[in-house]
């Protein structure tokens, strides 16, 4: 029988690292809890639990590809002969079953380096920004390109690519799944139930901050693959400079000249945002919460293009990336 491990990151997650851990205690053969500095008892917790915990380094910049190759050097030493091993972030509950699911999967097809399966947002009619996470958690089933941070991965593949790139402060799992598809492995998204995702996002700076991110990371996938035969972000990125500046910069420098005919171009946006929410609601989703999503998705292009500026200033003035944290502290429930 295959081995699963499972290695849970998280920092000051509260309760939501304990429904995670109690979701995965005694479903998998070997757990291990990596901390980045958590200040809520979430070490002592675990401790409680019987995990193995592993407490990463202050004096080194936290990441969570840095946090999940530390977990994964400790299950490597807990269980040498490891077959699986399950990534989960501690905000996320791994559903019943799911552990056989992906290992069955995996055992069906050598040629697989990573399953992963839908996540879901715990509380998505809390706000509509869980709502627009929801829906984004809704991809494609069938063979992929990436996964996120939840997956299960073969632990011969990952050994194969040095684990995760610990520089990147976001999309390590995409980057990582690239130099995968390198060595010919594959990725594969079930259709199964795999953890539930508490955001707890309820504010628009909370929505900007995270959109931010997600454009640093489309800045740096592509910056380190955009040349690779995977053109790793290249067209997310594309698209974030054209709609999040070339547009604006072409509507204002020419407002003058045109007589105000360029604040025409103004309804490319709506109209985007439209064609965003019909592919929502083309997924069932309700029209309401789809028109919603379209305009974030539309809008969300400026914050992005700002996390592209943040990562190439600060990889033209050689400065360390920080993480971009959106999170609000815990709470009970």
């Amino acid at each position: 029988m295959s081995t699963i491990g499972l290695v849970a990151i998280g920092r000051n997650e509260g309760d939501r690292l304990q429904r995670c851990l109690k979701s995965v205690v005694g479903q998998a053969d070997a757990v291990v809890y990596v901390d980045s500095g958590s200040t809520d008892g979430s070490v002592e917790f675990a401790q409680s639990l019987g995990v193995e915990v592993v407490v990463l380094d202050l004096s080194i910049p936290f990441t969570a590809a840095r946090a999940r190759n530390a977990g994964f050097e400790r299950l490597l030493q807990l269980q040498p002969d490891l077959t699986f091993v399950q990534f989960v972030d501690g905000d996320c509950e791994v559903v019943p079953g799911w552990l056989e699911t992906a290992r069955q999967a995996l055992s069906d097809r050598p040629d697989l380096a990573v399953v992963c399966g839908r996540r879901r947002e715990r509380f998505p009619e809390a706000s509509i920004y869980n709502q627009i996470c929801d829906i984004e958690w809704d991809t494609p089933v069938g063979e992929a390109t990436a996964c996120g941070g939840d997956a299960m991965i073969r632990v011969a593949a990952l050994q194969q690519v040095n684990g995760f790139n610990p520089s990147l402060i976001a999309g390590e799992e995409p980057e990582l799944c690239v130099r995968l598809r390198q060595q010919d492995w594959k990725i594969f998204r079930l259709d199964a139930d795999m953890t539930l995702h508490d955001a707890q996002m309820t504010q628009f700076s909370q929505w900007w901050k995270r959109s931010q991110r997600s454009g640093h990371a489309f800045a740096q996938g592509s910056w380190m693959h955009g040349r690779s035969p995977q053109q790793h972000w290249v067209k997310e990125s594309r698209r974030i400079w054209i709609w999040g500046l070339v547009i604006p910069v072409v509507i204002l420098g020419t407002a003058g000249i045109t007589s105000g005919l360029s604040l025409l171009l103004l309804a490319l946006y709506p109209v985007s945002a439209l064609r965003t929410a019909r592919y929502a609601q083309g997924k069932g989703y309700d029209p309401g919460v789809a028109r919603w999503y379209g305009w974030f998705c539309t809008v969300g292009k400026f914050p992005e293009l700002q996390g592209q500026l943040q990562f190439h200033l600060r990889r033209i003035f050689q400065r360390q990336a920080t993480l971009i944290e959106y999170k609000s502290a815990p709470s009970s429930r």
